[in-house]
């Protein structure tokens, strides 16, 4: 049964993300340090506040604002404990104040001085290993956009391809701006453009330099649904080798483009 967490959406649909979330579990009832690892976006600070609760975070690069922290607190989530500028001197402050700590860092992180500190270490696989989690996201995502923006439409999944660069973070929001351009309207879109281009704007071959913003959203979306170049190049009214001329000026822009 899938099953969120907490507020800030990790699910357990795949088996990996049940295991993390089971251990997550044990350590609820257990006053031991541990590591949680994976890439960003991946559950770790869902899973470490999880754990506790009530305990304060902070990232590890705010070295003095968290030493003030240590002192003054029973347990503590440190937050991309690799970037700490002295984990050395990190690691003997927490063990001389005694207090517990959660803490996350980057996949496989490994240093002599946290072996010591951490009685547990865990991975948490990308999104892309976790496909079952992925479908999920999407969904739990589009119900935000609905509470947030209002209406109740789904988006279209059917030429989606899932951003997980981020892992949660980038899909979040693609979805989430997928959702606000599923009826965008003329008018908003040009809106769009136009801010995108204020700033950029100040050289003798613009109109040039930008046409690709109308022309590789329009060739790539031609090529999705019509299937070949020689059906887009007959509904755009383009010569067959001006729209290969202009594919092959957008190359950059385009993948996967379809021949006939």
């Amino acid at each position: 049964m899938v099953q969120v967490v907490d507020a800030t959406n990790f699910v357990t649909a795949s088996e990996a993300a049940y295991q993390a979330f089971k251990t997550a579990t044990l350590l609820k009832t257990l006053s031991v340090n541990a590591l949680i690892m994976g890439e960003s976006g991946v559950g770790k600070k869902s899973l470490a506040s999880f754990i506790l609760p009530d305990a304060s975070i902070i990232d590890a690069s705010n070295f003095d604002e968290l030493f003030g922290a240590i002192e003054s607190s029973d347990a503590i989530i440190i937050t991309n404990i690799d970037n700490s500028p002295n984990i050395k001197r990190l690691i003997q402050t927490i063990q001389h104040n005694s207090i517990r700590v959660i803490a996350t860092s980057k996949q496989s992180f490994h240093n002599e001085f946290t072996d010591d500190l951490f009685s547990v270490k865990f991975d948490i696989p990308s999104l892309s290993h976790r496909p079952e989690d992925v479908a999920v996201l999407i969904n739990l995502f589009q119900e935000e956009a609905t509470q947030l923006f209002g209406g109740g439409k789904k988006l279209d999944l059917r030429n989606f391809t899932p951003d997980l660069s981020q892992n949660a973070k980038s899909l979040k929001r693609q979805v989430m701006v997928n959702y606000l351009l599923e009826d965008i309207k003329d008018s908003e879109l040009m809106g769009i453009i136009e801010n995108y281009l204020y700033e950029k704007l100040g050289s003798n071959s613009d109109y040039r330099k930008f046409l690709y913003l109308y022309e590789v959203p329009l060739i790539k979306a031609g090529l999705q649904r019509f299937k070949s170049q020689l059906q887009l190049s007959d509904k755009l009214g383009l010569n067959r080798n001006t729209l290969r001329k202009k594919i092959a000026e957008n190359k950059k822009y385009l993948t996967g483009e379809d021949d006939e």
